[in-house]
């Protein structure tokens, strides 16, 4: 759709700046991935923008699940139940997300941005037992925070860990390390819904997801490698990153919010 090498090498680029802080952080680089296709790649609409972007994300998550199901870190009925709600919630947002002029979505885009990088200048402790089971009481939680974890996913096309880690915890108590494994059967299940659905209205570059997806690979080794020889300053990164993210969202709101009031 968009032929040239340079189109493909910004592509690559863009992927691994999201596999990289992916590999680094362990959260919040797709916030980054529509952004990157719509300014740098140059990718025409938000609305391909953010189908492609759910289909990278869907595949990424996906592929990382296989890890931490085989150590079995992953609480599969919570995360089932959580994954199940969310997938309605997801086919809600995607489906109001094409009705919504593009110029708006990028700003309310931007206005989520900036509640992502709030949420990750929050310490998350790992505390809670590991033994945790679907029951009777942290069922109707499972359902109330996948629905809404799955609405704002699918609506902007992001994988949305931000969110359904702490929903995970918040619902069953859970530890951090069996909230962020089981976090990756809602994203795949959520960025594969939001993709179906865009991808229904031909608003999907499947190149262009590749080209995402392996510079993503590449980034996220790279991003990983450097994690492992930073060690305890990950919590400093976190703020840099925030701020990073925060100056993405002005940018975008600088460009789109004064639009609206036209």
């Amino acid at each position: 759709m968009w032929p040239g090498a340079l189109h493909d090498f910004l592509a690559l680029v863009s992927g691994s700046l999201v596999g990289f802080s992916l590999g680094l952080l362990g959260g919040g680089g797709s916030i980054l991935a529509v952004p990157l296709m719509t300014y740098v790649v140059g990718v025409p609409t938000v609305h391909i923008a953010i189908g492609t972007s759910a289909f990278a994300v869907a595949l990424n998550a996906a592929g990382n699940l296989i890890a931490h199901a085989r150590a079995g870190a992953v609480k599969w009925h919570c995360a089932v139940v959580f994954s199940a709600a969310g997938v309605l919630g997801a086919y809600f947002g995607s489906s109001l997300s094409k009705t919504v002029d593009g110029e708006r979505l990028l700003a309310f885009f931007g206005a989520l941005m900036f509640l992502v990088a709030g949420l990750m200048l929050l310490k998350r402790q790992d505390s809670g037992p590991s033994s945790i089971y679907l029951t009777r009481t942290n069922l109707p939680k499972l359902l109330v925070f996948g629905f809404g974890a799955g609405v704002l996913s699918g609506y902007f096309g992001i994988g949305g860990g931000f969110m359904i880690v702490p929903g995970l915890i918040l619902a069953t108590g859970m530890p951090l390390v069996n909230a962020i494994a089981s976090s990756l059967v809602a994203v795949a299940a959520f960025g594969a819904t939001a993709a179906l659905n865009y991808a229904i209205s031909g608003l999907v570059d499947f190149r262009l997801a590749f080209l995402l997806i392996l510079g993503g690979l590449v980034g996220g080794i790279i991003g990983a490698q450097l994690a492992r020889l930073l060690g305890q300053r990950r919590g400093a990164l976190n703020i840099v990153f925030a701020a990073v993210i925060c100056a993405v969202a002005t940018y975008i709101e600088w460009r789109n919010f004064p639009r609206l009031l036209r």
